[in-house]
């Protein structure tokens, strides 16, 4: 019976541990889904919102690898961007109304007015029916002064939800005039994709460089124009003087070292934001989303880099005035499905390998056309274009007198075969090329033998990746100044506006 009793008490105590170890359990569960949004102390006078298009924890890592190989160890060795070292650090969702692989629109929304939307959407609810404002026509309204600066066109989805209400992101012509009547201080980097409403359909649209000087921007778009600029310039909008197709920057690795990059335009807009009220500076680096939608690794990489160069201006202004300077830095989406890791290579990386490649997919498109377009159907020979594909990715037949010196980068056979069949298919014509659902799977919507290239050269890297559209991955958050202690923990992309409106001080 004592035994008995004994057992029972034992039970019980087991009982009550437990238990006590679930309501524990549970209550820090809550605790953990939750997040400190509110700012109790004086708001910053110098906000900075930088955004990697496309960015999350595998287009740092792979920068910071690739970084870290050209130290030449022995051991694997990576060199950390410098903003990875802020002492806030978080992480946020991404999904969106449709989907949890979201677009630019619905995250840049999130982000710009802390509302979840549909996919291609800028500035309204899902349905369509409500324009919300984002946080920048609020802190204009307070004082602050405002600068938009991009990588890629100024009407693109990023920078258009710092300024814009659409319900689809294609409407460029609408979201440049938008652009162009608006109150803002600073526009930098990018042009337009259809300034004067053509794309649209538009008959009679007035340009929207006339809309933007008739309501006093100034407009410029040379070298010497640009880095003349400072904070007695007034409102200004100011575009890259070489922008490609799509009215983007041209990608880092093909930037000359005279040109201009999106470091230079933060720079420049710190100067002309410049006042004894303060200012927000959104940043978009766009083409590490495009690099990575085309799977180019070495494209995506480099851009990141310049991403954190341009972070790192920002940087400048938190060692002047670091009690009035806030800077928060994060992706929208990831982009490309970007792993570390190739089945070919199992455990091993080779980052030196992308140093070989001198060009991004883009400008190697440019000589694809031009071979194309100047060779008769039945001359055209894969042979042919070897010398430039050495020259921009370091690849080399077995048959080349290199291939001894150059092992790693000789193509085997079955890497030739791939090229040889996205040779194939680069020679027709991309307006009636009709690919099979397999040959979609290889090459997208991109060249077939640019995006061939550049798979075979990540691959023998040790890296691969999965899409040739966004992923679902959340992102990392990164923060420095006043109020980064916001940012530590798990949170949605909205919290993000949230945290940015309680630390500037925005009551609605």
């Amino acid at each position: 019976m004592k035994n008995k009793a004994f057992s029972i008490i034992s039970l019980l105590l087991v009982l009550a541990v437990v238990l006590s170890g679930f309501l524990t359990t549970e209550s820090l569960a809550q605790a953990f889904s939750k997040t400190n949004n509110t700012h109790n102390g004086k708001a910053p006078k110098y906000v900075f919102l930088f955004i990697g298009d496309g960015l999350s924890f595998p287009q740092i890592s792979s920068a910071e690898m690739y970084l870290g190989a050209q130290k030449r160890t022995t051991t694997p060795e990576k060199k950390a961007l410098d903003f990875t070292n802020f002492s806030g650090v978080g992480v946020a969702s991404t999904y969106d109304t449709d989907s949890f692989i979201p677009d630019s629109a619905s995250t840049g929304t999130s982000l710009a007015s802390g509302i979840k939307t549909g996919n291609g959407i800028i500035n309204m609810d899902a349905a369509k029916k409500v324009k919300v404002d984002p946080i920048t026509r609020k802190l204009k309204d307070m004082g602050y002064k405002i600068g938009v600066v991009t990588s890629v066109s100024l009407d693109h989805a990023t920078p258009a939800v710092f300024y814009a209400n659409q319900e689809s992101r294609s409407n460029y012509y609408d979201i440049s005039l938008q652009l162009a009547n608006s109150e803002f201080d600073y526009f930098g980097g990018g042009g337009f994709v259809d300034p004067t409403g053509t794309k649209a359909k538009l008959t009679n649209a007035e340009n929207v460089m006339d809309v933007a000087k008739k309501n006093g921007f100034k407009v410029v778009n040379t070298k010497e124009e640009i880095l003349g600029l400072n904070n007695e310039s007034g409102r200004v909008i100011a575009i890259n003087p070489r922008l490609d197709a799509s009215s983007a920057m041209p990608y880092t690795m093909d930037t000359k070292a005279e040109e201009l990059r999106l470091s230079d335009f933060v720079k420049k807009g710190i100067e002309v934001l410049d006042n004894s009220k303060g200012y927000f500076m959104m940043v978009e680096s766009g083409k590490i989303d495009w690099a990575c939608h085309a799977n180019d690794a070495a494209a995506s990489i480099h851009d990141t880099i310049e991403f954190n160069n341009a972070i790192m201006e920002a940087y400048k202004v938190y060692e002047k005035y670091p009690n009035d300077t806030l800077i928060v830095v994060t992706g929208d989406h990831e982009t490309g499905g970007l792993t570390i890791g190739f089945a070919g290579t199992a455990y091993s990386t080779f980052f030196n390998k992308l140093e070989k490649q001198t060009v991004s997919f883009e400008e190697f498109d440019k000589i694809i056309t031009s071979y194309r377009a100047n060779t008769q159907p039945e001359n055209q020979k894969l042979v042919d274009l070897l010398p430039e594909i050495e020259k921009a990715y370091g690849l080399i037949p077995a048959s080349s007198p290199k291939a001894g010196a150059n092992a790693a980068f000789v193509l085997t056979d079955d890497e030739q075969s791939a090229l040889a069949a996205a040779f194939k298919r680069s020679m027709e014509d991309p307006k009636t090329r009709k690919l099979s659902s397999s040959e979609t799977i290889l090459y997208g919507t991109y060249e077939p033998l640019s995006v061939t290239l550049s798979h075979i050269l990540n691959n023998k890297a040790g890296i691969s990746f999965t899409t040739y559209a966004h992923s679902g991955l959340p992102v990392p958050v990164y923060a420095i100044g006043v109020g980064q202690e916001l940012f530590n923990g798990s949170y949605d992309n909205t919290d993000i506006n949230a945290k940015l409106k309680s630390i500037t001080k925005i009551t609605k």
